[in-house]
Order: structure tokens, then sequence, then C-alpha cells
């Protein structure tokens, strides 16, 4: 062990049993055989163990479904149930007269468009309000932006927001899913859906109920290739990911990473100032006074501290002085 840790080491030591005492074993490179075996030592060591190390992936269970962007992921009950409501109001339609249907097919022809437009323009300023992600991770199947962290803005910047960027990169359609180790505290949308040939997707992420993003949640990205024929709607798409294998679904994790707020400390030591009650004021106010009184106090400690030293510092001069002129007298 090398000489500046045995002072640390004697203190761990007094804090062990004799027991565990007596397994601690120091031992130079020639003499570590004597407990390890060859095979079982590293080539650096003297051994012949080529093991090296390396992270395990993550368990897969860890990751969940998050929130859809209006709230939970309907079940395959809850889609079958809605299925027989539209059916249902299929068939009273039927039953309405032929004028009142021309009159109706009319009205939706006309607000179609508008509507369509209104929530096409509505959807082109949300995106414009985000950043697209520099970094791409370029994988056999997406290529993902961004490639390892996903950038959220603190409370004080208001961006809690962020993007991901899904490229399809090969000839066939690919289903993706996105799953998170805290599906409670987030909305992704959309998060189970297909990407076609050559497209992008760009999903929507965002904190839920006010919840902080924290830096050990996680995010799962997973996609596998489609057949041409197969269906893309809600169905068949939890049908395909039932029954495809393994071995054929891409896999890639990203991280969550908080940007601090660029704005100045003055600034948002103003803005909260005009936010906070009362009873905050008064106790911003009690708490300002207990650390001047302290303040105060340390002040007067370190006055009495210099003093002390001036007074040491002149009763070592003048010892000094009479010490050496007590030899000059006795030797003069």
């Amino acid at each position: 062990m090398p000489w500046i840790m045995n002072a640390a080491f004697k203190i761990v030591k007094s804090w062990l049993g004799p027991e565990a005492v007596s397994l601690l074993k120091f031992t130079s490179k020639n003499e570590v055989q004597e407990y390890v075996s060859v095979e079982y030592l590293p080539p650096h060591m003297g051994g012949t163990d080529p093991f090296k190390y390396s992270y395990p992936p993550l368990v897969d269970d860890d990751f969940q479904t998050p929130l859809c962007e209006n709230g939970p992921i309907a079940s395959e009950d809850e889609a079958s149930s809605k299925e027989d409501i539209e059916s249902d109001g299929k068939e009273t339609l039927e039953t309405i007269s032929n004028e009142e249907q021309t009159a109706l097919l009319k009205k939706i022809n006309l607000t179609e468009p508008t509507s369509k437009a209104e929530e096409n323009e509505k959807v082109d300023s949300k995106m414009k309000a985000f950043k697209k992600p520099l970094s791409v991770f370029k994988g056999p199947l997406l290529h993902i932006s961004p490639a390892e962290e996903l950038y959220f803005g603190s409370t004080e910047s208001g961006e809690k927001k962020t993007l991901i960027v899904l490229t399809n990169v090969t000839k066939n359609i690919v289903a993706f899913k996105v799953r998170t180790t805290a599906p409670e505290k987030y909305r992704v949308k959309p998060s189970n859906s297909s990407c076609d040939p050559g497209a992008s997707v760009d999903i929507v992420v965002s904190p839920h109920g006010g919840l902080a993003v924290s830096a050990q949640d996680r995010f799962l990205i997973m996609g596998a290739e489609m057949e041409q024929l197969s269906g893309t709607g809600p169905a068949e798409l939890t049908q395909f990911w039932k029954e495809v294998p393994r071995n054929k679904v891409m896999e890639h994790r990203l991280r969550c990473h908080i940007v601090e707020s660029s704005k100045p400390t003055t600034l948002t030591l103003k803005d909260n100032a005009f936010n906070m009650s009362d009873k905050t004021s008064e106790d911003m106010c009690l708490q300002l006074n207990r650390l001047l009184e302290s303040n105060r106090k340390l002040e007067d400690q370190l006055q009495r501290c210099i003093w002390f030293q001036q007074l040491l510092l002149s009763l070592t001069v003048l010892s000094l002085a009479f010490v050496i002129s007590f030899f000059y007298l006795l030797y003069s």
C-alpha cells in the first residue's frame, strides 16, 4: 500500500472487527499468485485471464409505455368499444333522410378544409417553437436525433418540451414505439406509430402533471421493419409487436438532461419577488435578519482573533528583546 494511504487505512482498520482484519491481505505482484491462481489473474498481474468488464445493457422491463398527448393510451377493449360506437353512429346516420344527408355532407365538406388548415397552422406554429436536434444516431432501420440525450428546459426558461426526430432509412414501413422508465411523468406524441420509407416523424415529449424532469429518467426507442402488405392501424401495430421476433427489433436509449436557465440571477430574483406572497416575504426577511446577525457575530469574533494575534505578537517581540538584552549584558 502507498505510504500516503497508511493513515487512512489505520482509521478504517479500527472500524473493522478481528475477523475482517484477518481476511485482509497485502501482496505484491510476485506474491499475489499465492492467493489467486494464474487463470483468474489479468495479464498485467502475471495471469492469463483475458476478461474485460463492460457495462451490461439496461433491463427492458424498466421501460414502460408513457402517456400519449391527451392522456393514457387506450387498451384493446377501449378501442373495440370505440369501434362499436362508431358503427352504431353510422347505422343511425343511415336512417336519416337523403336531404338531411346531403345537407350534412355539404356542411362537413365546407368545414373540413378550414379545420384541417387551422390544425396544420397550429402544428406548424408548435413545431417552429422546437429546435431541431443536431446530433444523429444512425441505426440500421432508423436515424434518431438527438443521439444520446434529450434536453429539457428548466422551470424558469419555460421550454419544457423536447423533440425526437425519427427518419426511416429502409425501403419498407418501420413501426416504432417509445417507452420510458417514468411513464407517469411524460406525455409522448406519437408513442406508437409507423414511419413510411424515407420519411421523418417528429415525436414531442413533454413533462406531465407538473412533475420535474430527472436526469435518472431514460427513454427507449424501439423500431422494427414491417412487411409491405401490413396495415398500420392501432390494432395491426399491437398485433405486430406481439409477433415480431426480438432479434429483428432495433433499440436505442436516450438519457434526460436538464438545461439550466440562461437568465441572469438578478433578473430571476426580481421576477420571483413579484410573485412571492406576504408570508414568503416575511420568512425571507426573517432569514435575512438571522443571516445578518450571524455575519455580525462572525465579524466580532474575527476582530477579537486579530486583537489577540497582535497582542501575542507584541508579547513575543518584547520577550525576545528582553532575552537578547539579558544575554548581551551577561556576556559583556
